[in-house]
């Protein structure tokens, strides 16, 4: 026999090995190489239903196989999230047929990923391989029977190939869950005018259908609101927020505050690994985006931190000192290449100098602070380190000018001027001007008695000569 016969269709001899290989792999139970060659056959030849029967079947039953829970559909689609978005840029590119068969590849992770068969659903439907589309969206159908998506996608579908009453269903069944869907009314009756049938066909959702679903979305909501709202989570609250932020980031595969907050529940969870793997894949859907490449690195932080703790409670006082030097240099060479990326970026500008003025690059640190207090966010720290950095270089002249000058930009005695006029008593006391030094302890003194030693200085001037 030189064709496989299909329906209409005959398919040449090497489709037909192809399938083969694929039929006889999976009678054996070899499932990978049967989900490979099967591949391969729809790959050839795209409208091979048949194949593609078979080639779902695997999938399915590879995937079964597998240790799974209600977390594994959202974690299967944020570490294949690249290839998805991928494929959805070739869809709008109109390379639908290569959208094709790329998405195989994400069903071969997770068949009854209702993202990827939606897709692969709309790529069939663009290529007009309907009933390619038909028999896929048909195999999950039963999972998800009152997805709005699916049932649109599957009716569209059947009328397209002439399966009106079954396309007739599919848009009764979207009324039923949206009473008011005026598309899909439209459809309804669009259909039922092909069959010529009277109004009888179609019977009208319960007037009270929209109030049974308010009645099921409301207490979830309101369960999700307290869980987000608790101070200390219970591992049950995490668990259902991971899924939460998991689905929406499964709708807006491009939010990156929906990753930054699933990292930090993970984090909550003491799980830095899955974590860092979140802001991973939002790292590689937007590479440009600052925020996240900080939040990757205060996770790191965080898992050091905790390392530290955990080497300290279990008595390995020396292991954790070596963790503490090692998140030392994680964060001196994460901060020096981050500079280097974004050089104009005044925030980082201020930490490097703080790390370089920190770890006695005094030199280093000064042209950094002199950069960071062009901005009015970060000017007032600037001059107080670089007047900092100038009495590390006994050049107090200039050091005074610059205490001098944040200050002077201070109406109030908050924290920052605590420090700076501190900095200015201590340069007096340098210089000799004991009166002077006195005097800018007193300023703290009057409003905050416990700053630093600022009570013992003070109490010590009046026996120092003027």
């Amino acid at each position: 026999m030189s064709t496989i016969e299909s329906g209409e269709k005959s398919y040449p001899k090497d489709i037909q090995d192809l399938f083969h290989k694929g039929f006889v792999a999976i009678e054996r139970g070899s499932l990978d190489y049967a989900i490979n060659m099967l591949a391969i056959c729809v790959e050839k030849q795209p409208d091979f239903l048949q194949a593609r029967k078979f080639l779902r079947a695997a999938q399915i039953q590879n995937f079964k196989k597998k240790k799974t829970n209600p977390l594994t559909h959202h974690i299967t689609f944020i570490s294949n999230l690249p290839l998805y978005i991928k494929v959805m840029v070739m869809m709008k590119t109109k390379k639908n047929r290569e959208a094709l068969v790329l998405v195989e590849k994400l069903l071969t992770k997770d068949p009854f990923n209702l993202n990827y068969v939606a897709m692969f659903a709309n790529a069939a439907r663009a290529t007009e391989l309907y009933e390619v589309g038909i028999q896929t969206l048909e195999i999950v159908k039963d999972q998800y029977l009152q997805d709005i998506t699916l049932l649109k996608l599957l009716g569209d579908m059947y009328v397209k190939i002439g399966r009106i009453k079954e396309g007739r269903e599919c848009f009764e069944k979207i009324c039923e869950l949206r009473p008011k869907d005026l598309a899909a009314l439209k459809a309804v009756k669009d259909a039922m005018a092909v069959e010529s049938m009277s109004g009888d066909g179609w019977n009208k959702a319960s007037s009270d259908g929209g109030s049974y679903r308010d009645m099921i979305k409301d207490p979830k909501e309101a369960v999700l609101l307290e869980q987000q709202a608790k101070a200390v989570k219970t591992e049950k609250d995490i668990e259902a927020l991971i899924v939460q932020v998991m689905t929406k980031i499964e709708l807006q595969p491009e939010d990156m505050n929906a990753y930054r907050s699933l990292a930090r529940l993970y984090v909550e969870k003491k799980d830095f690994e899955k974590a860092l793997q979140m802001l991973g894949m939002a790292h590689k859907v937007n590479p440009a985006d600052a925020e996240i490449e900080r939040a990757i690195t205060l996770t790191r932080s965080q898992q050091f931190d905790y390392d530290i703790s955990e080497l300290k409670k279990a008595g390995k006082d020396e292991e954790a000192a070596n963790k503490e030097m090692e998140k030392r240099q994680f964060l001196f060479d994460e901060l020096y290449e981050n500079v280097k990326r974004y050089p104009n970026d005044p925030r980082l500008r201020y930490e490097w100098g703080l790390m370089l003025y920190e770890n006695d690059h005094v030199n280093e640190a000064i042209p950094e602070f002199q950069l960071a207090q062009k901005s009015p966010q970060y000017r007032l720290k600037a001059l107080y380190y670089l007047g900092m950095c100038f009495a590390s270089k006994k050049q107090f002249d200039m050091a005074r000018e610059m205490f001098e000058k944040a200050a002077s930009e201070l109406n109030v005695m908050n924290d920052t001027k605590k420090d700076i006029y501190y900095a200015l008593g201590e340069l007096a006391d340098m210089t000799g001007d004991h009166a002077a030094a006195s005097e800018y302890f007193k300023e703290i003194y009057q409003v905050d008695i416990g700053y630093r030693d600022v009570a013992t200085k003070v109490e010590q001037s009046y026996n120092k000569p003027a």
